[in-house]
């Protein structure tokens, strides 16, 4: 009986076929393009937050008690590379770096901008977050006075590869002191904080520079991909601050929430398009076949078998759409995965947000779960009504009407 219930739908859905592929090819355009803004904006946050965990803190970060809220030299982790080794050696760590950071005055002859001075072992960069892809002009090179600078402090400072650079700053003893470092190339992280007051150089000549201990450092950044090892590095150092990433961005968290916001409201949206879509088609088909359902009903059919039917009619169209949609949406996906959207005309204001001026989108089976879950109940809630206006036919009514 299911079976010959199926096929009666089936032929029912398609009966009026500009009608029905008009719907499918509207939930299909409003499902794809959904698909794609959500992989979108998902892409967008990703890609911020994983060149923050690049850039700079990594999933967990070390820190002096104190140092965040003072940041100077007297609040650093003095036996660091102990710390660091220590950290190293557990299996479920990627990578770590120790880095010293201290706040001054960088300057030209025309120009000066307060900025960050940060020793860093350039290997050990490359290993943890592939730093040298951060490279958009000259070289990476921190040998001898070279240094590295981002890109909006250079632009600030208006120096390119080649120049010149003070930086001034307070030493361990006191005394003011000066560098002078050449810019040997210049970095965009994405990460706003960095790409405006980062100066990177060698942080064996920023040890001697401050005359610090070579041992010391105010950060050690961790990669890793346990959910645990920020609880066991605090138990572990109960005298140094154990960060996660949004405990030290805070901001990144809002974005998300943000994202899923936009999302949620995008997906009701295009959920209510495919209801009132769906609804249209059915109240109408329904409407048509008044008579042929009285008949049925009046022949002995039991209202059960109509109901399976109409549903059926409906799950066909919701399917068809979905299916076309989510082919449409997958391709869209893979095109701005791997190729990406090219927003370069906007790149300055991008940049100026952390964003990079080319977006690539994520691809979750999330997305497609959840639109195959919401067409189904959107297909399943647009036969309520049509349902009761056939239960509420006489079928001896409509017979003597159509006679």
């Amino acid at each position: 009986m299911y079976r010959l219930l199926v096929g009666l739908a089936r032929k029912s859905a398609f009966a009026r076929l500009s009608r029905t592929l008009l719907v499918i090819l509207m939930i299909a355009v409003s499902m794809s393009l959904m698909l794609a803004l959500q992989g979108i904006y998902d892409g967008m946050t990703m890609n911020m937050i994983e060149k923050t965990k690049r850039s700079d803190c990594g999933e967990v970060s070390l820190y002096a008690k104190g140092y965040r809220l003072n940041p100077v030299l007297q609040n650093s982790i003095k036996d660091a590379d102990q710390i660091k080794a220590s950290i190293a050696k557990r299996p479920e760590v990627k990578a770590v770096v120790a880095r010293f950071r201290v706040e001054g005055l960088s300057a030209t002859a025309r120009k000066s901008a307060f900025a960050n001075i940060i020793g860093i072992d350039l290997e050990e960069e490359v290993a943890f977050g592939d730093f040298e892809k951060f490279l958009i002009a000259g070289e990476m090179v921190l040998e001898g006075r070279g240094a590295v600078i981002g890109s909006a402090l250079a632009k600030r400072l208006k120096v390119g590869v080649g120049a010149k650079v003070i930086f001034s700053t307070q030493e361990s003893s006191g005394e003011i002191n000066a560098m002078a470092v050449k810019i040997r190339g210049i970095v965009r992280t994405s990460n706003i904080t960095l790409d405006r007051t980062a100066l990177y150089v060698s942080s064996a000549r920023l040890h001697t520079f401050l005359d610090v201990a070579p041992g010391e450092a105010t950060q050690i950044a961790v990669r890793t991909a346990s959910e645990q090892l920020h609880d066991e590095l605090q138990h572990c150092y109960p005298q140094l601050e154990v960060k996660t990433l949004l405990e030290l961005y805070p901001m990144l968290k809002q974005m998300q929430e943000i994202m899923v916001i936009f999302n949620s409201i995008t997906f009701s949206i295009v959920m209510l398009v495919v209801f009132i879509g769906i609804f249209g088609v059915m109240y109408v088909s329904v409407l048509e076949r008044v008579r042929e359902f009285g008949i049925m009903r009046a022949v002995g059919m039991p209202y059960c078998h109509i109901r399976t039917q109409v549903i059926f009619e409906a799950l066909f169209v919701g399917m068809t759409g979905y299916l076309s949609g989510a082919s449409a949406g997958l391709l869209g996906l893979l095109y701005l995965h791997y190729v990406g959207l090219d927003l370069s005309t906007w790149a300055e204001g991008l940049e100026s947000f952390g964003y990079d001026a080319v977006i690539y989108a994520q691809i979750k089976p999330v997305y497609f779960v959840s639109t195959f879950l919401a067409i189904i109940t959107a297909s399943l809630m647009s036969v309520v009504l049509p349902l009761r206006k056939i239960k509420s036919v006489n079928p001896i009514d409509v017979i003597k009407a159509e006679t």
